[in-house]
């Protein structure tokens, strides 16, 4: 066969990855989701697992949306009304209602004159950095930016690039003022909240640093920050960590997968700016948009959450994940402290961190453990992701078989 030499080379490729730890492997498959009941939140079940029931520990549902009654139903409303997909792209006939309202809604939401969703969070930071980067731009980016920033800066191709130490404002600073000179237009890039720890960027201090250094420049610093973990689950009112540190941004990419429970990614921005990554982004361009009935599902989310039910799911995420951060620490263990549901327990050892999750695992708990070389030695952890799906009695549970580890091991 033609592909016998390069499967040759991929298993090659294959084997390497294993070696280094960072193979994923065999995708772990849902089967059954048991609806929330009592004193224990939602349950789900693995395939080859048998009945055992898990409480999930390492999702992104922030807010539980996902199997909320009424965002399903909205979302099987609109499949009725309008198809199970939107069956083009937007600028020929893949345009629907639902689309334009959510971003109707989003930009309302975030205060900004304009939306555009896309099919995913990571395709939105690649569609918005792409188009926004020149061969004339220099971009400086945090070291820990998720994979989809340094992608799209890799494809980009800038006039230069710069990384300036994690949340470090005296780096970045330095960055920006070696790089005057060196590009028409600057980027400064970073994520809001940082998936792996559960930190937030220090955006009042970014944009003030940028206002400072604005005009040497010919286009100006553009501010651009990927807040995928931050809005929904973080601020006063969910708007992320713009509002958390009482910033705003030129450019602000969010998801509708992680808090909201639905699927796409968004951008908000200027309108002149939307207009100019609606006609250029090919990740827009030339892909379907998220389903008529998702859009309505995500529009049904940000609607919940901006109500008096939402604030009272952002208070009881927010004290579930005081409540699990405390139990951590009351029982000798390192934690990243933070307000953000995102709460890792820093194990620091490759094997330990292995054994933990191994033990969690029997136990009926799914959490992601994190080991070198996907962290650097040293940083190993599990992270764990609260929800409002999860209770206290979860939250205790889950404490109370890591003690047990603790007593035994």
């Amino acid at each position: 066969m033609a592909t016998d030499k390069l499967v040759k080379v991929l298993e090659a490729h294959l084997k390497e990855l294993e070696q280094k730890g960072t193979l994923k492997g065999k995708e772990m498959v849902i089967t059954g989701v048991i609806p929330a009941k009592g004193e224990k939140g939602p349950r789900y079940t693995v395939e080859g697992m048998g009945n055992k029931e898990f409480i999930k520990m390492n999702a992104n549902s922030y807010l539980g949306m996902s199997l909320r009654k009424d965002i399903i139903e909205a979302e099987e409303r609109a499949a009725k009304a309008f198809g199970a997909g939107p069956g083009a792209v937007r600028f020929i006939s893949g345009t629907y209602k639902p689309h334009i309202d959510l971003e109707k809604k989003l930009a309302e939401f975030h205060s900004r004159p304009a939306a555009m969703i896309l099919s995913s969070a990571y395709v939105t930071s690649m569609g918005v950095l792409v188009p926004l980067i020149t061969k004339e731009t220099v971009v400086i980016s945090d070291e820990l930016n998720h994979n989809c920033i340094i992608n799209a800066v890799r494809l980009s191709r800038p006039a230069n690039k710069a990384i300036y130490k994690h949340n470090d404002m005296e780096d970045l600073e330095k960055q920006i003022k070696e790089n005057i000179g060196n590009g028409k237009r600057a980027i400064v890039v970073t994520d809001g909240i940082f998936s792996m720890r559960g930190d937030n960027a220090p955006l009042d201090k970014i944009v003030a640093i940028c206002d400072r250094y604005n005009n040497d420049f010919e286009e100006g610093i553009i501010t651009v920050v990927d807040d995928s973990h931050g809005v929904g689950a973080f601020g006063k009112t969910g708007r992320g960590t713009e509002e958390y540190t009482g910033a705003k941004v030129d450019v602000l990419i969010g998801t509708l997968g992680k808090a909201f429970g639905i699927n796409g990614g968004y951008v908000v921005s200027d309108t002149t700016i939307i207009n100019y990554l609606r006609e250029t982004a090919p990740m827009y361009i030339y892909s379907n948009p998220i389903t008529p009935s998702e859009a309505s599902a995500a529009l049904k989310a940000i609607e919940i959450l901006d109500s008096p039910d939402g604030q009272k799911i952002l208070s009881h995420l927010k004290e579930m994940t005081k409540r699990f951060e405390s139990g951590l620490k009351e029982l000798g263990l390192e934690t990243i402290e933070g307000e953000h549901p995102v709460v890792p327990l820093m194990v620091r050892d490759t094997k330990k961190t292995s054994d933990i999750v191994k033990f969690l695992t029997e136990n009926g708990i799914l959490a992601t453990g994190l080991n070198y070389p996907v962290v650097p030695k040293g940083d190993e952890e599990i992270r764990f992701q609260i929800s409002a799906d999860h209770t206290q009695y979860d939250i205790d549970y889950v404490l109370g078989v890591l003690k047990k580890y603790i007593e035994t091991h």
